[in-house]
């Protein structure tokens, strides 16, 4: 038998990532039901499997939860410290790449440029017609970003580059990024009504739950876009279905959802104004290796009983 601690990860990792881990403990496949063996040594969370009191309470020999990503709305941290195990995350290492998606989204849904693939590939396109997928101009355009954080603050950054206008809204003032930046504090309803584009980048929590609702989208402008490269549950799924369906709004462009992945049968995806991910925030190989070393670095901190490097505290 191996004498590496056995750690349990709910998806399988590319190649690359688990050489990372290979060398200092033994990777379990975590089952079906989600009942793992009484001897695993930590949890490596991937693709965002609960975490909470009852699992912890049939894995006496849990020492650490290492959260492959920046968000643990899926662990019950105050159930982890509890049971003195700690969790940690990979902060910063995300910013960049989830703010490089939340402009390629923006600009793929100004500009039409999902449906504009497919048309440009389809039997119909026979000429060229000037009259057609007219867009929206993002250069000068109002952006309003909801949530100025460390991915806020990197999406902002791109925007100044498209000379945007930048509003955000925040729940403290962010007077720091206000003089580094020049953006304006804005409240959520003054934004909703005021952006072009609005964007968000918040973490779910129990105030950010359907923060975006059927009232915030009713204040919207019927050309504006929203994107949301932050959790799916920040959104009501429902009202943004309804607000799209009767043109509310001129469209959404996603990277997450509620529920993810939606039901193949989701009304959601049968709308032309809705351009959609498959939860790409951080998708490259730079960020997630980065990630990786970050997520091997708590974890093998955790299993020595050190202080991890990246702890998430409870609120």
């Amino acid at each position: 038998m191996s004498e590496k601690p056995k750690v349990a990860l709910d998806l399988r990792l590319p190649d690359f990532l688990e050489a990372l881990f290979m060398p200092h403990c033994e990777l379990v496949a975590w089952p079906d039901d989600g009942v793992l063996d009484d001897d695993i040594a930590a949890l490596l969370t991937y693709a965002h499997p609960p975490v909470d009191a009852a699992m912890l309470a049939r894995l006496p020999h849990c020492k650490v939860v290492s959260n492959y990503g920046v968000g643990v709305d899926h662990i019950v941290v105050a159930d982890c410290v509890a049971a003195g195990i700690p969790v940690g995350n990979t902060p910063g290492a995300v910013n960049g790449a989830t703010a490089d998606l939340s402009m390629a989204l923006l600009l793929a849904a100004a500009r039409n440029i999902v449906i504009g693939d497919k048309f440009a590939r389809g039997a119909q396109f026979t000429h060229v017609d000037p009259g057609i997928l007219l867009g929206r101009d993002v250069f000068g355009a109002t952006l309003g970003i909801v949530g100025m954080g460390a991915v806020g603050r990197e999406v902002a950054k791109r925007a100044l580059a498209f000379d945007m206008q930048v509003l955000y809204h925040n729940r403290r003032r962010n007077e720091e990024a206000e003089a580094d930046l020049g953006v304006v504090y804005a409240a959520l309803d003054a934004l909703l009504q005021s952006a072009d584009f609005v964007t968000l980048n918040v973490p779910l929590n129990d105030s950010t739950k359907h923060m975006i609702s059927a009232r915030e989208l009713s204040l919207m402008r019927s050309t504006a876009y929203l994107v949301n490269t932050a959790r799916g549950g920040v959104v009501d799924t429902q009202a943004l279905f309804e607000v799209l369906r009767d043109g509310g709004i001129a469209g959404a462009a996603l990277d997450v959802t509620e529920p993810e992945p939606l039901p193949r049968d989701h009304p959601l995806l049968a709308l032309d104004n809705l351009t959609l991910l498959p939860h790409l925030g951080t998708s490259t190989y730079d960020t997630r290796a980065r990630m990786g070393q970050m997520a091997l670095a708590n974890l093998l901190a955790g299993l020595a009983g050190q202080p991890l490097e990246y702890e998430v505290t409870a609120n």
